[in-house]
């Protein structure tokens, strides 16, 4: 089983976690042999917090509990908070994540937090816009590894913009290899352009329900 742990922090961006939360909790486009996947929320303490759309959530568990393994992955989404120093054991975590070969994605002010620990200084990454991570992380030293595209995934590090969380989701989907190759990339084309033709082979790309 794939645990896929979600950050809560107040003032959570919810539209950039809707995509990939909604699918992997669903799981109504995976194939056949995907993995067992199990998300859980999780913050520095078992409080609830207030997402920027005003949706109070409570988390399943706190840092401590976060089984850091291989499998496993951090999802870190945009907020105006990622300031505070009580976020800094989320941040250590995520770095422990990477460092032993599980996954991290970030967007938007999550990518802020991981740069000024310094972890975007060596690896791929992405962020709001060339020069955004410059103007608010004084230590940055990863300009030369920024890709100025919506999302970019490299080494388990899945980054993305503000806007790029369809894209993001994408990144993530196709990391946990739990989506077809051409559901996937229906499912993608689907909800950026709308076009019905892209919804019909998303369905018709999906394995046939067994009938008892």
């Amino acid at each position: 089983m794939r645990i896929i742990y979600v950050y809560l922090l107040d003032t959570l961006a919810d539209w950039e976690l809707g995509h990939i939360t909604a699918e992997l909790n669903s799981k109504r486009f995976l194939k056949k042999d995907a993995a067992e996947i199990t998300l859980k929320t999780v913050s520095y303490n078992k409080e609830s917090i207030r997402t920027m759309g005003g949706m109070r959530i409570t988390p399943d568990c706190s840092i401590e509990d976060i089984v850091v393994e291989e499998k496993n992955l951090l999802l870190l989404p945009g907020a105006d908070t990622w300031g505070d120093g009580k976020h800094q054991a989320i941040i250590e975590k995520a770095n422990r994540f990477l460092s032993e070969g599980a996954g991290v994605a970030a967007i938007c002010g999550a990518t802020v937090a991981l740069a000024n620990f310094g972890m975007l200084d060596h690896r791929l990454h992405t962020s709001n816009g060339s020069g955004f991570l410059e103007m608010f992380c004084l230590n940055y030293q990863g300009s030369k590894n920024y890709v100025d595209q919506p999302a970019v995934s490299a080494d388990n590090l899945i980054t993305a913009s503000a806007t790029g969380n369809l894209l993001w989701t994408k990144e993530i989907i196709a990391y946990l290899d739990v989506f077809e190759l051409d559901t996937l990339t229906a499912w993608y084309n689907y909800f950026e352009t709308g076009e019905a033709g892209f919804f019909y082979q998303l369905m018709e790309s999906l394995p046939e329900k067994e009938i008892n």
